[in-house]
């Protein structure tokens, strides 16, 4: 796991020693990426590349990037784990002579010898790379699957293509105009973060997951390769026996290659199911045994640590609690502000968890992040399952239907009520016009009060579904709860919780590997039938293709998350730090300043109009925006 960074088209800059120190200023905003060394390389007349390494496999300094096989060069952020496979084929091929022991040799040989596709495709794991193609003059930018690790890049009117592991690292160069993207704002409001290709930044842009970006000579293309719902459509068709015995065995296979590790490693355990069968698994590859970590509380109501001590002791762990108090998370709160790369209202929790993992001494933490997404584990899998199957409301007058939810709202005030009576009165009801609501912290009607109406108030998740699942597209032929699969992996999970778990690990130097997002998994997952995913018990398919790996008590116990007393911080210890964000919005030209005052009114008043949720999400942006200078 690393930092890169780097510009192609150096003859927009002052000169090469212009361009090198450009890349070295963006390299240096990476150092808490990658503290064990740092490079730079130039072929002197189009490219400058530049990297921070933390050193995970192959700890020697032969290892260290920029990384050169003849005039070929990459700079590689995040791990292939299925490299010693590769290696050997490599090997076998006589295609090329190994000098280094880690992945990113055998990366950019693999490119060399098979070309990009065809690399790509034998690849297992999280990345985000660029490399130079000496030969064809060309540079390209890839995303991994998933994209569990990002990539941003901003492209200049002269045709510069500028790019980073980071946002703040772009900003960092002098050559992107710190601006607000106002096409974003809504997305922001409304979600709590931008959905890719968007940024909070005008000009800066997310490389999407799975897609690559190609740069030769004045021509810039974009192009997807990989598509989730593509390869679940080539899974073999199976019985319902075979498909768990598959999983469990690919399951199995992926913890074990995410075990690969040069270093010290162990694994997030809050005593959940996905966390508790990633261990579960582990234990069944090593005879060592292994550090686990659970953040506990002195709070009853926010502790797990009951459950994470019985699944440690059944796999017989090396089981570190990390105790917290309330007072010990607010003190990191500004600390944690601060190393946010992109406003995110959901983030903090995975920063204060990796901090004390980290300082645990460990470089390497596996996590169950991708369970709930893959094995329908969230309420709106089955809300959306019972909302598809009231289309037939569809055909009764919308002035009725819309009637019914101003009763409804009335009856029991909030935001679920508000967001019921919007489907209520919606067109249709099936995913597309529907599971945008899941995730909304704001609706519409909020933001045409909030917002200045040269806002675009524009629905990204919905517009995305609409495309995504017309019919003639791969996903229009999934299951239907594999299709709301879909929509969270590429929505919520792509663009808040992997977000976070990058920007935020990475701020401790910590590596979270996944091993639910290996590729196969998400297939075979996708590929499955509603019937063996439905909701009869807690992630049905997941737990029976363990087939009695975790107890019963942990498989039953009531889902808590991260609790924490936000209300009450909001209104106490951290409220002079909301009320300092909010204000910045309220300064802005383009916010209607009243409507967030009463906003705050009526959070403070105890009123169930607004969480405390939308009121911090709100405040994030505004400390953002100050911090970064974005007008």
């Amino acid at each position: 796991m690393c930092g890169i960074a780097g510009v192609h088209g150096i003859e927009s800059f002052k000169g090469l020693e212009d361009a090198t120190a450009v890349v070295k200023s963006m390299v240096s905003l990476l150092t808490h990426r990658g503290p064990d060394a740092e490079g730079v390389w130039s072929d002197e007349e189009h490219v400058v590349l530049g990297h921070r390494r933390l050193s995970i496999l192959d700890t020697g300094s032969g290892a260290n990037q920029p990384y050169r096989i003849g005039d070929d060069v990459v700079v590689f952020n995040g791990e292939v784990y299925n490299y010693l496979e590769l290696r050997r084929e490599l090997e076998a091929s006589g295609a090329h002579r190994f000098l280094t022991q880690g992945d990113t040799e055998v990366v950019l040989a693999a490119f060399c010898h098979w070309g990009l596709e065809k690399a790509l495709q034998r690849f297992n794991g999280m990345f985000a790379l660029a490399w130079w193609c000496a030969k064809d003059r060309r540079l390209t930018l890839v995303r991994d699957r998933l994209g569990i690790k990002p990539l941003y890049w901003h492209q200049n009117d002269q045709g510069t293509l500028i790019f980073a592991s980071e946002v703040r690292a772009l900003m960092a160069s002098g050559h992107v105009p710190k601006a607000l993207n106002r096409d974003a704002i809504a997305d922001q409001w409304m979600y709590g973060t931008t959905h890719a290709p968007e940024t909070i930044v005008a000009g800066v842009n997310l490389l999407e997951p799975g897609n690559v970006l190609i740069v030769q000579d004045e021509e810039l293309r974009v192009a997807q390769w990989w598509d989730p719902a593509d390869e679940a459509l080539g899974e073999p068709a199976l019985n319902d026996d075979t498909r768990r015995h598959r999983i469990r065995d690919l399951l199995s296979d992926s913890v074990a290659l995410r075990m690969r590790s040069d270093v010290a490693y162990g694994a997030f355990l809050s005593g959940g199911i996905d966390s508790s069968a990633v261990v579960g698994l582990m234990s069944e590859v090593t005879s060592e045994p292994l550090s686990t970590f659970s953040v506990t509380f002195s709070e009853k109501e926010m502790d797990e640590s009951r459950w994470s001590r019985e699944v440690a002791k059944r796999f017989g762990t090396d089981h570190h609690e990390i105790r917290l108090t309330s007072q010990d998370f607010l003190a990191q709160v500004p600390a944690g502000l601060r190393a946010m790369d992109h406003p995110s209202a959901d983030g903090l929790n995975t920063y204060v968890v990796s901090g004390a993992t980290r300082r645990a001494g460990v470089k390497v933490a596996l996590s169950g992040l991708g369970g709930d997404e893959l094995f329908a584990g969230y309420p709106v899998f089955e809300r959306s399952a019972k909302l598809a199957k009231l289309n037939w409301l569809g055909s009764w007058p919308k002035g009725g239907r819309r009637f019914l939810g101003k009763i409804l709202v009335a009856a029991r005030p909030g935001m679920t009520s508000r967001k019921q009576a919007e489907i209520l009165g919606g067109h249709y009801f099936d995913i597309a016009h529907t599971y945008p609501f899941s995730r909304q912290l704001f609706l519409r009607p909020d933001l045409q009060r909030m917002l200045t109406s040269d806002v675009p108030l524009t629905n990204r998740v919905f517009r995305w579904l609409v495309a995504e699942l017309a019919p003639g597209k791969k996903a229009f032929g999934l299951p239907f709860l594999s299709q709301v699969s879909l929509a969270e992996m590429r929505t919520y999970m792509a663009n808040t919780l992997l977000r976070d778990a990058d920007q935020f690990g990475m701020a401790h130097a910590l590596e979270v590997r996944v091993p639910f997002l290996d590729h196969r998994v998400v297939a075979a997952a996708l590929a499955s039938p509603d019937g063996q995913k439905h909701p009869t018990s807690p992630k049905r398919l997941l737990v029976e293709a363990l087939d009695g790996l975790l107890p019963d008590s942990v498989v039953n116990r009531p889902k808590m998350g991260f609790v924490l007393p936000w209300e009450n911080w909001l209104r106490g210890e951290l409220k002079q730090v909301c009320d300092g964000g909010l204000q910045s919005l309220k300064d802005r030209s383009w916010v209607h300043s009243d409507a967030v005052v009463e906003m705050e009114r009526s959070f403070h008043a105890g009123e169930p109009t607004w969480s405390w949720s939308r009121v911090w999400a709100l405040a994030v942006l505004g400390m953002y925006l100050d911090r970064h200078g974005l007008e």
